[in-house]
């Protein structure tokens, strides 16, 4: 591949080249975020990249990415109450306000927030907190990416 994954991540993830790809799903892919600030923040992207409203699906197509988000969302939830006993609870959002395609972010949301932040929406999160390189997708963030894949492959094979 050439170039940055980060530049086409629709494409990539459909050639098998995005790295932060945990799982295929029905109508998309759910990947780990490039920023772990909040440990487990996932992002499901549609598998059409010229996709860029959930309007634009046509409904089952639509129902069944909404379904993937929830999906996404239950093995964020359970991987993070696993690993973290100050998980509180997951958010998840359908913005696409700077990105043009369609994904929904899977916030985790934790006790060791503070105060001022705990309730408030993560895009109130100090820009300093995005480019950390603490805070950058890496291998140290093995264990979690492993969690969320488990917890995606048993919904699946519930369903």
């Amino acid at each position: 591949m050439t170039g940055d994954w980060r530049t086409d991540r629709i494409g990539t993830a459909l050639r098998g080249e995005n790295p932060t790809v945990l799982r295929r799903l029905e109508s998309g892919f759910a990947v780990i975020g490039d920023v772990q600030f909040l440990p487990g923040y996932s992002v499901l992207l549609v598998d059409e990249p010229n996709v860029q409203r959930l309007s634009d699906l046509p409904k089952a197509k639509r129902l069944s990415f909404l379904s993937g988000m929830d999906q996404l969302g239950e093995a964020v939830e359970r991987a993070c109450r696993r690993l973290d006993p100050a998980f509180r609870r997951v958010n998840l959002e359908i913005l696409g306000n700077t990105d043009p395609f369609l994904h929904a972010h899977v916030w985790p949301r934790f006790e060791w927030e503070t105060a001022d932040r705990v309730g408030a929406p993560v895009w109130l999160y100090p820009r300093d907190r995005w480019r950390d390189e603490r805070f950058r997708l890496g291998p140290q963030h093995g264990v979690l990416r492993d969690a969320i894949g488990s917890e995606l492959d048993q919904l699946r094979s519930m369903a």
